[in-house]
């Protein structure tokens, strides 16, 4: 798939089994495809610069990632969206070991067809449901993913059953004793469902930051907010400063910040749990 392409010919699409559709779009703002299912930008990818991270809350990840120790990871990605983080990873870590899961099949093959991974990259999708398909991985990878990222999305939400501390306490599972686990959160004014998942996740592991613009920390907009968490102290020395220099300046809550945050929600638990907010398409911010 080339950027030459004839402006009358139509973006490759793909129909997903649970409704919608899913689309390649050449990116109207820089470098690179967007992946935009149901009308919403979900990952951008720069086949030339897979560094090239463009979404802010990706970015975020991205430099969260760069502070892991030096060397290959072994990783477990929830949600394939164009497999950007998979493939920032394996180019900034060649020799890392993948696994990632997605519940939709065309939109794998709609990605693997237009935007394909590169090659020898060691990077396995498995087709399925998240929370089922963390319990079908190799009981080999238990204790020893170096990262673990969930970033569900379904219907424009994160499914209920993805939130919950049972969920997380699975996800920990998967992780070695310093590994990290990212999670996407969106959410809007007053920041009710974010708090419950940090406390949540608190409930979980050691260390927990929140990473996010300002103004969305402050719940005066709609936005996402990634949560890193690990069982040993997270390696963000140096991370508030990158995070302020750009090019998406945010802000990184750590230790008594984050306890305030959220200290007066309630854990969820899988009996309790509900989706994430609607998002809408000014999330995915230029």
């Amino acid at each position: 798939m080339g950027r030459s392409r004839a402006k009358h010919e139509e973006n490759p699409r793909a129909r997903l089994d649970h409704g919608g559709t899913a689309e390649i779009a050449a990116s109207a703002f820089t470098s690179g495809y967007e992946l935009i299912v149901d009308g919403t930008p979900q990952s951008h990818v720069d086949l030339d610069d897979p560094t090239h991270l463009h979404f802010e809350y990706i970015v975020r990840m991205g430099a969260v990632i760069d502070q892991l120790p030096a060397g290959p990871l072994t990783a477990v990605h929830l949600g394939a969206g164009a497999l950007t983080i998979p493939r920032y990873v394996e180019a900034t870590r060649p020799g890392s070991r993948q696994q990632v899961i997605e519940l939709e099949a065309p939109l794998v093959q709609l990605v693997r067809e237009h935007l394909p991974l590169p090659k020898g990259a060691s990077i396995r999708v498995r087709i399925g449901d998240a929370r089922e398909g963390v319990g079908r991985l190799p009981a080999a990878l238990q204790g020893t993913c170096d990262l673990v990222v969930s970033d569900v999305f379904s219907g424009a939400q994160t499914p209920a059953d993805l939130t919950s501390v049972e969920f997380y306490r699975e996800l920990s599972a998967l992780l070695a004793p310093d590994g990290v686990l990212l999670a996407n959160i969106a959410d809007g004014p007053g920041l009710a469902f974010a708090r419950r998942q940090v406390a949540t996740v608190q409930t979980v592991f050691e260390d927990v930051a929140v990473l996010a613009d300002a103004q969305v920390l402050k719940g005066r907009r709609f936005g996402n907010l990634v949560i890193a968490a690990s069982a040993a102290p997270l390696p963000t020395e140096w991370l508030p400063r990158m995070l302020a220099a750009g090019p998406h300046p945010a802000k990184i809550a750590q230790g008594a910040e984050v306890a305030s945050f959220a200290q007066k929600a309630r854990v969820v638990t899988d009996a309790d749990a509900v989706a994430s907010p609607r998002p809408d398409a000014s999330l995915f911010l230029r």
